[in-house]
């Protein structure tokens, strides 16, 4: 399994059995996917802590109404197939109360942001 995928499904079920806190293995990548979600309300704090000399990133999980704001995830590009998405084909996720996250030339952003800098990249996933 990729470690976006896995990053996704730690924050998923991390959020279903009501965690306060998530924590996975650090790297860039995951950090920035982070911040964005952070950016976007979906997670509370990022931060990057250290255990047994292993530097790993800490999320802090948003609820609303007792009910967690992250309920479910689709991973779109795959290491097998890769999906390009142009600005024009970033549509809204569920409406609205989604979120759909790019890795673009401007690095990663939420599709709103992609709109907004008018740029497409690669989709990696989205959740609601």
């Amino acid at each position: 399994m990729d470690s976006i995928s896995n990053m996704l499904i730690i924050m998923k079920n991390g959020s279903l059995a009501g965690k306060e806190s998530v924590s996975m293995p650090f790297s860039k990548l995951k950090n920035a996917i982070a911040e964005c979600l952070k950016k976007e309300g979906y997670v509370l704090n990022v931060s990057k802590k250290s255990k047994n000399d292993q530097p790993v990133l800490e999320m802090a999980l948003v609820y609303v109404d007792k009910k967690p704001k992250i309920t479910e995830v689709e991973r779109i590009s795959k290491q097998s197939k890769r999906v390009y998405f142009g600005m024009k084909d970033i549509h809204k996720v569920r409406n609205g109360s989604g979120l759909l996250v790019l890795s673009t030339p401007k690095g990663i952003l939420s599709g709103k942001e992609a709109r907004r800098e008018q740029v497409g990249g690669e989709a990696l996933f989205r959740l609601w």
